[in-house]
């Protein structure tokens, strides 16, 4: 009964987005192409589809080559406006994914600003040796102000778009036919093999137009980490250790982790939050509370990458600093399709590189 109360408010969203999008098409709103090769990473449903694992990857692949900037909006930080994020800014300044990202990458440069545009143009007025050779766009298949030069879309293998419905009835955020917008459209979370019958079927559901390239990618979890590493005790070995864990969420779709670490323990208690959850003292408080009432001396407090950067910024004691870890998570191509992939994206980058070398000719003369 509630959901048929929904669907006025689905139509109404509908329309909206699609005379949006109009607009975009027709170019009665502007979208800006840059000379700096842009690559956005996104994707059309509310919910996590691992678009920080995947940035993380292309930052991987790129970084190696070539002068890599980020730019997010920081979804939920406290802040307004462009910031460069640092090593040492707080997760609820700059927002977890862009502070997990410069963590992992302290040498590449990290920017939140909820305006893209003026992010890319203040980037462009930079000292020479700062421009970066490419962009990468971070959440932005919605944000049609900048024209990327690929436009990555994902999408979670466990929950196909083709059934769904747009918000607030479903979880789309805009209409299923926009992935024509895509160059490279990218299933997530897909177990370690797929049958060709089912990509088939995946083909045909995306209905895969002849300049899209279609890849799918799994999750390889990484070993325990320590979130405190000169606090913590000995780390325990999840696949020999007979370990009770309290995980502590605060994504979209804690799932998966849940299922991973069901291989490896028998004992979880779960401790939920939304989905970039914002922990106060009290949420603290409870987390303490619930792990020291778990009835093991072989105990540990797990938790994910994203919220980890968030945690850091309270004030824990050293039981729980000890006792705090999470697991990193990366990404695979099935079927050494990575390859493809990576040549495709390092191409892009190397064969419109030269606009970026011409951009800091020019900026030199005007200085």
């Amino acid at each position: 009964m509630f959901k048929f109360l929904l669907y006025p408010i689905s139509a109404i969203y509908g329309l909206i987005i699609s005379i949006r999008n109009f607009l975009y098409d027709y170019k009665l709103f502007k979208s800006t192409e840059f000379e700096i090769p842009v690559i956005s990473i996104g994707n059309i449903t509310v919910g996590g589809t691992g678009k920080t694992p995947h940035t993380e990857y292309l930052v991987e692949l790129l970084r190696k080559q070539f002068i890599v900037t980020t730019i997010s909006r920081g979804y939920k930080r406290k802040t307004k406006g462009y910031q460069e994020v640092m090593v040492d800014s707080l997760a609820s300044d700059v927002g977890d994914e862009p502070l997990q990202i410069k963590t992992k990458f302290s040498e590449v440069q990290v920017i939140v600003d909820e305006k893209r545009v003026q992010a890319i143009q203040k980037i462009q007025v930079q000292a020479a040796a700062q421009l970066p050779d490419v962009i990468l766009l971070d959440d932005a298949f919605q944000h049609r102000s900048v024209n990327p030069g690929i436009n990555i879309l994902l999408i979670d293998f466990n929950r196909p778009i083709d059934k769904d419905q747009l918000m607030p009835v479903g979880r789309l955020r805009e209409a299923k036919w926009q992935m024509r917008r895509a160059n490279v459209i990218i299933y997530t979370k897909c177990p370690q093999e797929i049958s060709p019958i089912t990509r088939r079927i995946i083909m045909k559901d995306v209905f895969l137009r002849p300049y899209q390239n279609l890849f799918f990618t799994t999750m390889v979890y990484q070993s325990l980490t320590p979130v405190f590493p000169d606090k913590a005790i000995s780390t325990p070995k999840l696949a020999s250790d007979k370990v009770s864990v309290l995980l502590v969420t605060g994504i979209a779709n804690p799932e998966h982790l849940r299922k991973y670490l069901n291989n490896f323990s028998e004992d979880i208690t779960d401790l939920k939050y939304p989905d970039h959850h914002n922990f106060n003292p009290s949420n603290i408080q409870q987390i303490e509370q619930k792990f020291n009432s778990i009835q093991s001396e072989n105990k540990v407090i797990i938790t994910t990458e994203k919220d980890s950067m968030r945690l850091k910024d309270m004030d824990l004691s050293d039981s729980m600093k000890a006792n705090l870890f999470y697991i990193p998570l990366k990404i695979k191509f099935l079927d050494s399709e990575g390859k493809n992939f990576d040549e495709k994206i390092v191409t892009y980058v190397r064969e419109n590189k030269s606009n970026r070398d011409l951009h800091k000719r020019n900026s030199k003369k005007t200085r």
